[in-house]
């Protein structure tokens, strides 16, 4: 668990406890690690489910009755795309990967005191600010993807 130093350098349990600043980075982190591994998961499931049906459409159209089976993988092939296009998963997965990376880097940063932490008068502050400003950072790239695919479903 993260943790304050103190002036010789030792660590502070109960920093690490009581401090709302540290607190946020643990869950946002474990956030955005869940999101990014769903999103993840879900993306490789949609895409297998597509290629297994697309291969298995010129095979099951040469019998006489596999017509209705290719068919049916149309459709499959077709949802699944749909449901992919709808909530973006690959996008999504990149997206929390990315600020999930980012947020551990300011973790190890902060506790090393390194980078803009060496020589701030509050690291905890820059800590809280720089946080926030990943977060809100991602937040507005959702936003626009969001926004982007909504009007790509409107002209379709």
């Amino acid at each position: 668990m993260i943790s304050e130093t103190s002036k010789m350098g030792a660590v502070s349990p109960a920093a690490s406890i009581s401090d709302p600043t540290l607190a946020r980075l643990e869950d946002q982190i474990a956030w955005y690690d869940r999101k990014s591994a769903a999103s993840q998961r879900w993306y490789k499931y949609l895409k297998v489910l597509t290629m297994v049906a697309a291969v298995l459409v010129p095979v099951l159209s040469i019998p006489d009755g596999g017509k209705y089976y290719a068919a049916a993988l149309g459709i499959v092939i077709v949802l699944a795309e749909g449901i992919q296009q709808l909530n973006q998963f690959q996008a999504n997965w990149i997206a929390y990967r990315s600020t999930c990376e980012s947020l551990k880097h300011e973790k190890y940063l902060y506790l090393a005191q390194a980078g803009p932490y060496a020589s701030a008068d509050r690291p905890i502050a820059t800590l809280a600010e720089r946080i926030e400003g990943l977060v809100s950072q991602e937040h507005a790239k959702w936003v626009t993807t969001q926004q982007e695919t909504g009007k790509q479903q409107e002209r379709r």
